[in-house]
């Protein structure tokens, strides 16, 4: 196929692939403990029917262990070419606060040419840019095709990683298009070069077999909030930066977000301070950060006349590509222990790590790439990184070396992935499913 035919296949599958966005987007499909799998069922299965129609000669669930289905396709590759695996997840974060929502997380909504809900971004639009590029084709795809949409990224992805050490074979290619990135700006081309790696781990404080009067008993009976609150304050210094030893700041090599575009896109209120030292690039990209995430205490409407007996927190250190995230979070569980005021009994578990990744240069596959970006955005791409995790594609660079790797897809940095108001930009969609379609031809196309 020409570009041209390329850029008008993709345009006109665009009304369908706003409706299986929508679709997709209007099932809650939240992998987490405590949430109802049916709907996380319903994902898969509607994503086993979306890569269906694509002409791919292969598609089936395949179980994952301890985890929800994969979902996989393959069409084998013309004589001669090369193969090009595609990853998304149909899996999605909590909802979170329902009150801070604008529009019903679970009842996709189109506003301006931006459809709104949980998942619309992350990863649901990696899903549809992957099928809106594939049916351009109409089953006569210029490369090899290896499809593997996960179920489970958001929580526990390592188990992913487990079972592609376990089956190499099945996943074997040599590109590897990961599209569960996006760029800084809509309209504004780049490729991920660099992601942190992250670990996650429950604390829990205890100091007393139960509640007391906080009138009868305060002023000398350790309060177990109090206890973890001065736990997780000793994280940081007065500037934001980490106080944990072994966990230094980095240096971002690339160009990155000035403080007030980052201001403007993180939300940051009139007269706050951002945290930590250096630069944007550098604090986002290649240093370590430490968030908590969440609190198990009485809430404020419940609260009673009481001290505290035990509290629990959920804390999520960022690893910068070089990092490891094992011995991370060791320094990290370590200094807290260390910290422990008063005597207080502390335990720490649910552990979940993922390791961080750096991109080589690039080769064949990325300056094919480029070509297409170029050509769907209007100019070429650059260069960023990210401070998120995707946890198996460190594991995809252990198991095919010579494998390149390139991350991009539709979401942006004010897409609100992972927080309330979620959405993607449809325009950006269709760049995004342009720009695959046009690299696989160009992939196709090259030296054999």
């Amino acid at each position: 196929m020409t570009p041209d035919q390329i850029e008008s296949a993709v345009a006109a599958a665009m009304p369908q692939a706003v409706e299986d966005l929508k679709r997709l987007s209007a099932l809650p499909s939240v992998a987490f403990p405590g949430h109802p799998e049916e709907p996380v069922m319903a994902a898969a299965a509607l994503t086993e029917e979306l890569l269906r129609s694509t002409g791919l000669s292969r598609v089936q669930q395949i179980p994952v262990d301890g985890s929800f289905p994969a979902v996989y396709g393959e069409a084998p590759a013309p004589p001669g070419a090369p193969t090009v695996l595609l990853y998304a997840h149909y899996d999605v974060q909590p909802a979170g606060d329902l009150n801070s929502w604008r529009t019903p997380p679970f009842e996709p909504t189109l506003i301006n040419g931006q459809l709104y809900g949980r998942g619309t971004a992350d990863d649901k639009s990696g899903i549809v840019s992957h099928v809106a590029a594939l049916r351009a084709f109409q089953g006569r795809f210029p490369v090899g095709i290896k499809v593997i949409i996960e179920g489970q990224e958001e929580y526990a992805g390592e188990r992913l990683e487990a079972f592609v050490e376990r089956n190499p074979d099945l996943l074997r290619a040599d590109a590897i298009v990961v599209a569960d990135t996006g760029n800084p700006r809509v309209g504004d081309p780049s490729v991920t070069t660099s992601l942190r790696g992250m670990a996650a781990f429950t604390v829990e404080v205890r100091t007393l077999r139960g509640p007391v009067h906080s009138g009868q008993f305060g002023g000398a009976a350790p309060d177990a909030l109090a206890a973890l609150m001065r736990m997780l304050t000793a994280l940081h210094d007065e500037n934001g930066d980490i106080r944990v030893p072994g966990l230094p700041r980095g240096a971002f090599l690339g160009q990155g977000p000035s403080e007030e575009e980052f201001r403007k896109t993180a939300g940051v209120l009139d007269g706050v301070s951002l945290v930590g030292s250096g630069t944007v690039a550098d604090r986002l990209w290649s240093s370590y950060a430490i968030t908590v995430t969440g609190i198990d205490v009485p809430s404020v409407s419940g609260a009673i006349n009481a001290v505290q007996p035990g509290v629990r927190a959920r804390v999520t250190v960022r690893v910068p590509p070089s990092g490891d995230p094992k011995t991370t979070v060791d320094a990290v569980v370590e200094f807290l222990r260390q910290v422990t005021p008063w005597g207080a009994q502390v335990a720490f578990g649910d552990f979940t790590v993922g390791s961080g990744f750096q991109a080589d240069s690039g080769g064949q596959a990325r300056a094919a790439l480029n070509r297409a970006m170029e050509r769907a955005f209007g100019r070429p791409p650059r260069d960023v990184g990210a401070g998120g995790s995707i946890p198996l594609v460190n594991t995809l660079l252990r198991q095919f070396p010579a494998a390149e790797i390139l991350l991009f897809g539709a979401e942006d940095e004010d897409a609100a992935t992972h927080a309330p108001n979620e959405r993607v930009d449809l325009e950006e969609l269709r760049r995004v499913a342009t720009t695959e379609a046009l690299f696989l031809q160009e992939l196709g196309d090259g030296p054999r």
